[in-house]
Formats: structure tokens, C-alpha cells, sequence
């Protein structure tokens, strides 16, 4: 059944806590769950610290976003043409975006988060190699691959600049976004991945025209190439050696680092390397040592460890007579998704600022303990950077709710003896009864479908004994707070009253680490949060899919819940119900996918400047016609085959060539329109 807009008759309240329900309301007298608990002068009333508190707010927003006293989520963004700070609304984004005609679901970025972040990481490193007398510096270089969005890269290069910060890059592509970009002489372009003659060309002919281009060797084959080039075009090369470390990583990437890594150079074969460039004079080429320990480490212990490993491998490239001077520690930085600073996959149990004090003081002692001069230290954190910088809005389309406050007609005085039975167990429910009359409805209701399938009863006497069943469902979980006992068998009850509220989005193409890896993502109500949010709810999305859902979020006592408080909602009533999801900055904008060929978002920066809201490189998601091109139609060719189609009706008399034009119309329209729900 769909039922809209209806009150809880939850067992839990704020934080999961089941709610004490007095007794002197009987079921006759109980219409709904929100209005009971106003009764109970032991509940304290709702406030905003309440919703952040469930919500996490300040746990995973480091303070860039919070919430202000109308009960919206707010972002804190720096004005462009002063620095000064603003808390600004999500609300009045969206107001403002709608005005302009914009549709849901839209990936909302702020530009001033990316430089913040990078500011961040920057003073982070440095205050911890002052404080350590240390004689490197700190060079940031940012992996593409983690977004690859042009505005990201833009402002990356251009903000990074007084950090001399740099790019990392894979793939010939993101190489060509790089030297495109990246200019600065004095910031690094690290060449990872797998090269083939044009990637190393291009990268020789860049280090030529004066910036500092890293090819980093990432398997022993690649050696020769590059130093045939290198001799053929006349240039020295600035080269790197990826190392495979025996130590292990954690978290869902945890086979990145490890000896079965499959990406860099074993011991054995870094030897080989060295003797190969010592026969060939290129020993001197030899700069940077890289290791890559995997994504979202969680745990700063196994960071120290492979930081101590691939240190002595460094201080032993030295000893060879290698010049090198760079030490690149790799990514792995990882975000505090859940707020919970643990070591969860979707946590940390460090800061930022303890993630440089440790790698600085790890990198010296076994540097002072060698006799080696201390190193340039670089690191490639993509997830630390760019995670805060989008957050994914999206509007709630409709509810399901199995939820039935109120009980149901009765029914006729000749109805099924069935009926008549479980309809009778409504008036037995109480604290004491509920195993009894939870096994009774369940009984019942399932005779019921029987002699529906039997084609003893019709469709709305079924629809009216599985309606009453739910009702019961709702007063047992209302008296489960009451009882004294808890069977197993109803401890999950909540679950089966657990609401679904469509949301317009794809969990595929917008959230699909959600979907890939189960990872948490911080998801709340952008508004209301003045008020209880009383209904628990899973997110499903317009993708038809079974999976195309969110059914795990964060919680703080059990780390995950298999509900999401939210408020109730009633698509009639017009009032918009507006989510977002946080943190969705590295790669959600890069890994989705064309499910149901629901394409890219909408996107907009948002920045202040001036005191003032402003909306800049404001980009419209894919039309129907782009994700159809995507995957090898031709929209030309569709809207032919739709005309042919056509006429073929208005010669067979099915319609008139007015209505030829009003479908050529209809088809054109749609094939040029949002692949998202528009209303």
C-alpha cells in the first residue's frame, strides 16, 4: 500500500532510542506517534542541537558546513573580493538555482572548499616540519583521477599555485589536462600509469619547455623506452621508481600496497633498474621514490609502518649513488565520512595535522639514523582534497509507507471468517500480548493470500486484511517499549515499518561507491530540522533497480543503521522535501555510470562575492539525446526511425498529421530534455 505524509508510530526517537509510550493511551484513543510523545513530559522537546547531534553535523564537516537557527543546512564559503567569511543556506542555493530554472538532482561545488582544503594541507605539513627542525620541504602534488572535472583541475592549478602545488597523472588524457593546466616551473607533474612512446614523448617535450615532469617507472620494461626517447629527442629525464612494499594497508583498498600489489617494481627488480641506469649514465636522472599504500586509510598505525619501509628503501637508492631528493609517500589520507575518528573503513583515527607530524618525524629519524640529507617529502591525497567540495542535492519525489496509524474500517458482518479474526486481534494488543498477537496477524494474513490465490475472497477484501495487518504491525512497535520481553523474532520489527522515500537521483551515476563498496556517505535533510524528524526511511532512487537504493547509514553508537531519520512528507501538499548528500567530491563525479541511462546532474559553483550569492560555471547535466550518443545511437538517426514510424500511422488512419506533429514534437522535446525526474 502507498500512504503518504503519515506520522510514526516508530519505537525509537532522536539517536535510535526506543520511545516510552504511556500506557493510558489505548489503541482506540492512538492516532498517531508524534502526538503521543508530545504527552510524555519525560521527552524533552526537539532542538536543533538534537538534529545535529543525530545527524553527525559536527562530527565529519570540520565546520564547513553547519546549521542555522531556521533549521537549514548552512556551507561557511569566503567572500572572493574580501576573504571574509559567510554562512550561507543551502536553502537560498537551491531557492535561487529553481528561480533560474534549474532542476533537481543538482551537484552543488564550492570552489573556496577546494582552496581551503589545500591551505589545509599545506600548513599541516608545514607547521610539522618547522616544529621538527626538518630540512625537506613539503611539495603536494593532486592525483586526477580522483575528479577529473576541468573546474577542479582550473582551480587546483590556479589556487595551488602559491603552494607551488602539482598534478599526478595516469593516463595520457589526464597528462594532456595536466600540461594544459599546470605551468608552474616550480611545482611537480608526476607521471604514473602505464606509458606508451606518446606519453613519453610528451612528457620529454614538456620537461624541454621548462616544467618538471616525473616519469615514474611502473614496471622494468618502461626503462629502455624512456631512455631511447630521451637519447632520440636530447633531453635528461627526471625519472621515479614506484616500489611494490611489503607492508600491508587497511580499509576497502587494503590489496593496493602489499607484495601482491599489482602496481610497482619488487626489490629485485628495482636493483635491476639501478644497474641498468648506472650502465647507462642515467643514475643522475633518478629523483623521486614512490610507493602507493592505497585509498582512505583509516589507520595512522599502517601508515607509520610502510612511511618507516619505504624510507629505508629511499636512504638505500641514496647510498647507491642515486641523486634523488624526492620522497613521494602516496595517497591515503583518508576523510572522516562517519564522524566517528576510528578506524572504520569510512573514518580516521588522525588528523590532518597528526597525518604530517608523523609521516615528517618518520621520514627524519630514519633519514638522521642513515646519515641521509632529509628529502623533499610529496604526498598525492585526491579524497582529502576535493571530498568537501561537492555536495549532491536532490529532492524526495514520493513515499511508501507501511505504516497504518489509524485503524482500518471493520469489516462486514458476512466477511470471511478470516477477516472477522484479524481484525479482532486489533483490540488484544497490548505490552503483554504482542508475541501472541504478532504470530495471530501473521497467521492470518497469510490465510488471507491463500484464499485470495484460492480465489475464495477478491482483491479489496485481501487489501483490507493486509491493511489491518499492518496496523497491528504498528501497534506492536509502538508497545515493544512496554514490554518486559523482546522476542528475537520481533526485534526487527521497526524494519518492516521502515518507510521508502523516492529520490530523484541515480545511485549509480551520482553515489556509486554507496552501491560499489558500501561506503557511508553523510545524507540529511537540508531543511526542517527544527522539527523531529519521525519516520525511518530508505533512499530509493528512479533507476528501477533493485540496488539503485541508500539502506545503509551513519549512525554513532553502532557505526551503521539500515535507516535514515528523515521527516514526514506528502507529495500533495506541495511543500518540496530537499536531501544532500556530503563529501561525494572524489570520485562519485568520476566513476558514475549510465544506469537506465540516467546521465550526469546538473552542476553549479557557488561562491560569495561581494557580500552576495553568485552562481558560476553553471553546467547542465546530460540531455537524453547526450547519454543515448554515449552508448552508440545516433539521436538524428533515432528521431528519423520515430518519423518514419509516424507517417506510417497517419497512412494507416491510427492518428492525423496534427498529431504527427504533436508526437515529432513530444519526441524531440524529450530526446533534448533532463534525463532526471521533471516535474
Amino acid at each position: 500500500m502507498t500512504l503518504t505524509g503519515s506520522n510514526s508510530p516508530a519505537s525509537w526517537t532522536k539517536g535510535g532510542l526506543p520511545a516510552r509510550i504511556s500506557q493510558e493511551n489505548s489503541q482506540e484513543n492512538f492516532h498517531d506517534f508524534s502526538a503521543s510523545v508530545s504527552q510524555i513530559s519525560s521527552v524533552p522537546t526537539w532542538t536543533l542541537d538534537d538534529a545535529r547531534e543525530l545527524y553527525g553535523l559536527d562530527r565529519w564537516s570540520k565546520g564547513y558546513f553547519g546549521m542555522n537557527d531556521q533549521g537549514e543546512v548552512t556551507v561557511t564559503l569566503r567572500d572572493i573580493s574580501d576573504g571574509r567569511e559567510h554562512q550561507l543556506s543551502l536553502m537560498e542555493v537551491i531557492k535561487g538555482l529553481e528561480e533560474r530554472g534549474w532542476a533537481m538532482p543538482v551537484n552543488l561545488r564550492f570552489r573556496d572548499l577546494l582552496d581551503r582544503r589545500i591551505e589545509h594541507l599545506n600548513e599541516a605539513f608545514r607547521n610539522a616540519i618547522a616544529s621538527a627542525k626538518f630540512t625537506g620541504s613539503y611539495r603536494g602534488v593532486y592525483p586526477i583521477k580522483v575528479n577529473q572535472q576541468q573546474q577542479v583541475v582550473e582551480e587546483i592549478s590556479a589556487f595551488g599555485r602559491n603552494f607551488n602545488y602539482g598534478l599526478e597523472c595516469g593516463s595520457k588524457p589526464e597528462l594532456l589536462a595536466a600540461l594544459a593546466y599546470q605551468h608552474n616551473p616550480n611545482a611537480l607533474i608526476i607521471c604514473n600509469g602505464y606509458k606508451d612512446t606518446e606519453f613519453i614523448d610528451l612528457a620529454l617535450r614538456a620537461t624541454k619547455m621548462g616544467l618538471r615532469v616525473i616519469l615514474v617507472l611502473e614496471m622494468p620494461s618502461e626503462l629502455p623506452a624512456i631512455i631511447d626517447r630521451a637519447r632520440a629527442l636530447e633531453i635528461r629525464p627526471e625519472l621515479g621508481i614506484r616500489f611494490r612494499l611489503s607492508t600491508k594497508s587497511e580499509g576497502h583498498w587494503a590489496e593496493s600496497g602489499g607484495d601482491r600489489s599489482v602496481f610497482g617494481l619488487n626489490t629485485a627488480q628495482v636493483i635491476d633498474v639501478i644497474d641498468r641506469l648506472k650502465t647507462d649514465d642515467y643514475l643522475d636522472c633518478l629523483r623521486l621514490f614512490h610507493f602507493h599504500q592505497g585509498s582512505q586509510l583509516p589507520n595512522i598505525r599502517s601508515i607509520r609502518e610502510a612511511a618507516t619501509e619505504a624510507t629505508r628503501v629511499y636512504v638505500s637508492l641514496v647510498k647507491e649513488g642515486a641523486k634523488m631528493g624526492l620522497l613521494d609517500l602516496g595517497g591515503g589520507l583518508a576523510i572522516d565520512y562517519d564522524g566517528s575518528s576510528s578506524s572504520n573503513p569510512s573514518s580516521a583515527n588522525y588528523s590532518l595535522d597528526e597525518y604530517a607530524a608523523d609521516l615528517v618525524e618518520t621520514v627524519q629519524e630514519t633519514c638522521d639514523q642513515a646519515g641521509v640529507p632529509h628529502p623533499d617529502i610529496v604526498t598525492e591525497s585526491g579524497r582529502a582534497v576535493v571530498a568537501y567540495y561537492s555536495v549532491l542535492a536532490f529532492n524526495i519525489l514520493d513515499v511508501t509507507s507501511f505504516h497504518v496509524p489509524e485503524a482500518p474500517e471493520p469489516p462486514a458482518a458476512d466477511a470471511h471468517p478470516m477477516l472477522q479474526n484479524i481484525a479482532e486481534v486489533v483490540s488484544r494488543v497490548s505490552p503483554k500480548t504482542i508475541s501472541e498477537c504478532f504470530n495471530d496477524a501473521l497467521f492470518y494474513r497469510d490465510k488471507i493470500r491463500t484464499l485470495f490465490t484460492l480465489g475464495t475472497i477478491n482483491l479489496r477484501e485481501r487489501a483490507l486484511g493486509e491493511k489491518t495487518y499492518w496496523h497491528i504491525i504498528s501497534l506492536i512497535s509502538r508497545d515493544i517499549a512496554e514490554a518486559d520481553y523482546v522476542p528475537d523474532e520481533l526485534a526487527q520489527i521497526d524494519e518492516n515499518l521502515t518507510d521508502f522515500y523516492y529520490a530523484n537521483l541515480s545511485v549509480f551515476q551520482s553515489l556509486p561507491d554507496a552501491w560499489a563498496i558500501q561506503q557511508l556517505f553523510p545524507i540529511l535533510p537540508l531543511h526542517r530540522h527544527a522539527e523531529e524528524p519521525t519516520r525511518p526511511a530508505i533512499l530509493a532512487d528512479i533507476t528501477c533497480d533493485c540496488d539503485g537504493k541508500l539502506d545503509r547509514f551513519i549512525d554513532r553508537e553502532n557505526g551503521v543503521r539500515n535507516h535514515l531519520p528523515l521527516h514526514p512528507f506528502d507529495p500533495n501538499d506541495n511543500q518540496p522535501y530537499y536531501l544532500g548528500a556530503f563529501l561525494t567530491g572524489a570520485y562519485q563525479e568520476t566513476l558514475g555510470d549510465l544506469h537506465n541511462l540516467l546521465g550526469d546532474p546538473n552542476v553549479v559553483s557557488v561562491a560569495i562575492d561581494n557580500g552576495k550569492l553568485t552562481f558560476t560555471n553553471e553546467v547542465e547535466g546530460d540531455t537524453v539525446a547526450d547519454v543515448l550518443s554515449y552508448v552508440e545511437y545516433n539521436p538524428k538517426d533515432l528521431e528519423n526511425r520515430f518519423r518514419r514510424f509516424a507517417e506510417d500511422a497517419v497512412k494507416a488512419g491510427r492518428i492525423t498529421p496534427a498529431q504527427r506533429k504533436e508526437a515529432m514534437t513530444a519526441f524531440r522535446e524529450t530526446l533534448n530534455g533532463y534525463t532526471y525526474y521533471e516535474d
